[in-house]
């Protein structure tokens, strides 16, 4: 990219929440962000709307059902179609992108991050599954700057370590609000709807991740993706409750300093960041009034009544395919909870007999954790009751 250049930027998944925040983003700074292309899995008139918009120069749709839904004869001229995974990858290795947005949801964004990395763009990663699932793989692909985290709290971590020494870090504090059952006993989490579960106190996310935030599943996986980013053990990257989601992580050091990372519960602003680092451009949210917010509380969680989290830290711990087993299974649980097959804390209980009756493999290639992850989403389907 020449100096003074537009970045060229491809969002996959640009239907979802971070998609559409993205969009936003680069809404209000066209005179720095050029959009060049775009996926979407099912949202295929969301699609053509701002891939008609942004005059964008490809889109894809990974769902063959939609790859030929009528709204995509509104393409703009000269816009190719691409289809399935395969297409998703093809946009992730775009000749006329500079960055690429993964905010793919789940594992089917491995891949496109892998193709990413390959291809050496800037990976603007919002798709924690690529590094819970395939880390081992990634890591060793991404050159220093490369990779840049979209997750509001791996994004405020990074932001904490700019300038210091990895030797001297202490412990990652990995924040959470607790979700809305923060509190709760196991009997009354058994009797939770998935109403009350979607009713997250202080972000606005798509329904997966909504619900694994109300499982603490999401802080788990959080835990494990923050592992490979930061090259730190999981007995240094402590979960800390923090209610009002004003702080956003925090990093201790040897010396016993901790540099904070603090602002507005708006995705917008780490989006933002992973496009224009390491610059910073003008907020695109509300700037936080500290003399209204009154006061920030703290808090360990609660591992026997929320499982999941500790479950994620199992299969951290074992390492290998395991993880691919946590994440793969829980997906299958959570979309089951969704569609009212099974009770929230049934989540917990088919992620951990998956785990139970799988022997973790060191991991080699991508075919393999595919592999895995088909096997595993079929046991996990078994399972639902």
């Amino acid at each position: 990219m020449t100096e003074n250049a537009r970045l060229r930027v491809v969002i996959l998944g640009c239907t979802g929440s971070i998609g559409r925040q993205a969009l936003d983003v680069c809404r209000q700074h066209a005179d720095r962000l050029e959009v060049v292309a775009l996926s979407a899995h099912t949202g295929t008139e969301a699609l053509t709307a701002a891939a008609r918009e942004f005059g964008v120069r490809a889109v894809a749709v990974t769902s063959e059902e939609h790859a030929h839904d009528p709204i995509l004869e509104e393409l703009p001229q000269g816009c190719s179609l691409l289809c399935g995974h395969e297409g998703l990858s093809e946009l992730a290795r775009f000749d006329s992108a500079d960055c690429i947005l993964n905010s793919v949801m789940g594992a089917a964004g491995l891949e496109a991050s892998y193709a990413a990395l390959k291809a050496g763009k800037r990976l603007a990663l919002a798709n924690k599954e690529s590094l819970v699932v395939g880390g081992d793989l990634l890591m060793p692909l991404a050159s220093p700057g490369q990779m840049l985290p979209v997750d509001s709290e791996h994004n405020a971590i990074f932001q904490c370590l700019e300038g210091e020494r990895a030797d001297e870090v202490h412990a990652i504090w990995l924040t959470c609000s607790g979700g809305p059952f923060f509190g709760m006993t196991a009997e009354e989490l058994s009797r939770v709807t998935v109403k009350d579960a979607l009713k997250h106190p202080n972000w606005a996310m798509g329904a997966k991740i909504t619900i694994d935030s109300a499982t603490l599943m999401n802080k788990g996986l959080e835990r494990l993706e923050a592992m490979h980013l930061f090259g730190c053990d999981l007995d240094r990257i402590i979960v800390l409750i923090q209610r009002e989601s004003k702080i956003h992580s925090m990093v201790e050091f040897a010396d016993g300093s901790t540099i904070a990372h603090l602002g507005a519960s708006d995705m917008r602003i780490p989006i933002q960041y992973a496009f224009s680092y390491p610059d910073r451009w003008e907020t695109p949210a509300e700037r936080l009034d500290y003399r209204a917010l009154g006061g920030l509380t703290f808090d360990a969680p609660d591992t026997n009544t929320f499982r999941c989290l500790a479950l994620a830290e199992r299969a951290g711990r074992t390492g290998g395919t395991a993880p691919c087993v946590l994440n793969a299974a829980n997906e299958v649980a959570v979309e089951a909870f969704l569609g009212h097959r099974c009770s929230f804390t049934q989540i917990a209980d088919i992620v951990e007999r998956c785990l139970d009756q799988h022997d973790a493999e060191r991991v080699v290639s991508i075919e393999q954790l595919i592999e895995v992850d088909i096997r595993t989403r079929a046991l996990a389907r078994s399972l639902v009751a």
